[in-house]
């Protein structure tokens, strides 16, 4: 099993999936998807700087 090296969400990530999930959807982004956990997780990743 190979190991994987991990990198922290980024707000600019976490932006670019948050626009094109709202894009692909109605201009929204579901509770609890993909986007708004990335969303999540990036503003936790940069108040640990």
């Amino acid at each position: 099993m190979s190991k994987r090296k991990s990198t922290s969400m980024t707000t600019s990530a976490a932006s670019r999936i948050q626009s094109a999930a709202a894009k692909a959807g109605d201009g929204t982004v579901a509770k609890g998807s993909f986007a708004a956990r990335s969303q999540s997780a990036a503003a936790r990743n940069a108040g640990k700087k």
